[in-house]
């Protein structure tokens, strides 16, 4: 079912809640739309270089408030899954990562990296030179994969996060994002599927197996101090199981997000295939939340939405090759109307045009495109 189409008048009445300035602690944004973290995987050798600095900067100049990076990889041992995730350590690639964050800000922009580690999945053929490390050794519930982490290897995973998320602050980005959803590192250790550890790290409940990523969220929190935001993004499905909940009750979702609040995140990304679904059948009333409005309702943080913004069809589709349509911003700006949630991130429909934000805000919506996934082969 996809997000039901709308007039070009009634998407100009409406717009404005898109185009409110949102302030947080350092970090100042012109307007409420985020550009999602997509991975390109085009940074030869790991290294950003010129065309990432133009695709960012392309953004920031039509009216993207915030851009978060794609997938960049910490410091450890097979952090990614395809050859060409660009790292967030090291002289050259933190001198490339220097260059695009100067340019967006040239644009009048904002931006922040998302940074991670890919932990035992996998995204085609290609094997990373060490051995892929995750809570216990699995890929998925009934596939083992590389090594179980130990003691050490947590500590110094933690640590890596940390040190990236100094190296953001201090080369002038304006947040961070942690990545914790997807079936990568930190949600493998969130799922009982790929976290079967009888130590502290693991255990029967979803607030138990969160101790990995509070940790991650405390030590980037002292790394860059009270002022400056961090985001975590967060997903109840896997690309290991499409339908795999973390939390099958509010009560459930509070024990997960709760304690990584108090950590020291200050926004939460939070991630599923169509931001128009409601994300529990309540009792309540409000069975009409998404996964966002329950994470805001809950914790009282201010949240990011996404998935499947301004298109027909959902992200699973354009990796199988199928194209979207455009479609239109009725249920988006009626839910971003009411607060339901703060920021929404748009993905696809920004990835295929970097004008998507500039033609919104200008009435222009007869021009907008339909995506195209042979854009995902190119930074347009």
């Amino acid at each position: 079912m996809s997000e039901t189409s709308m007039s070009d008048a009634s998407t100009a009445a409406g717009k404005d809640v898109l185009f409110r300035p949102f302030t947080l602690k350092s970090l100042t944004l012109k307007n409420r739309i985020v550009m999602a973290p997509m991975t390109r995987g085009m940074a030869e050798g790991g290294i950003p270089g010129e065309a990432q600095t133009a695709y960012y900067r392309r953004r920031a100049e039509a009216d993207v408030g915030l851009i978060l990076s794609e997938g960049t990889v910490i410091d450890r041992p097979a952090s990614r899954n395809l050859p060409g995730i660009p790292f967030f350590h090291g002289d050259k690639a933190l001198s490339g990562w220097k260059a695009v964050i100067d340019a967006v800000h040239g644009a009048g922009g904002a931006m922040g990296p998302q940074i991670w580690h890919t932990g035992s999945t996998r995204a085609g053929e290609w094997e990373p030179e060490a051995p892929v490390e995750s809570p216990s050794g699995l890929l998925d519930p009934k596939t083992p994969r590389g090594v179980t982490m130990s003691e050490a290897d947590i500590a110094a995973t933690i640590a890596a996060y940390a040190k990236a998320a100094a190296d953001a602050k201090r080369l002038g980005f304006d947040v961070v994002e942690i990545h914790g959803a997807h079936g990568y590192l930190i949600d493998q250790f969130f799922w009982e599927g790929t976290n079967s550890r009888t130590d502290g790290w693991g255990g029967p409940t979803i607030k138990d197996r969160s101790r990995f990523a509070v940790e991650v969220v405390k030590a980037v929190r002292a790394a860059v101090g009270p002022d400056f935001p961090v985001i975590i993004r967060l997903s109840q499905w896997k690309q290991q199981d499409y339908s795999a909940r973390l939390a099958n009750t509010p009560a459930e979702m509070a024990d997960w997000l709760q304690p990584i609040v108090d950590a020291g995140a200050d926004i939460l990304h939070c991630s599923q295939r169509r931001f128009w679904e409601p994300e529990f059948a309540a009792e309540d009333g409000e069975n009409g939340l998404n996964f966002a409005g329950w994470a805001k309702k809950l914790t009282g943080v201010p949240t990011i939405s996404v998935g499947s913004v301004g298109l027909s069809g959902d992200f699973f589709g354009a990796f199988a090759g199928q194209g979207s349509e455009k479609a239109g911003l009725d249920r988006l700006i009626e839910r971003m109307a009411r607060d339901e949630f703060d920021l929404i991130a748009v993905g696809r429909a920004i990835l295929n045009d970097p004008q998507w934000a500039a033609k919104i805000r200008a009435d222009k919506t007869d021009s907008l495109k339909d995506f195209d996934p042979k854009s995902l082969a190119e930074l347009v």
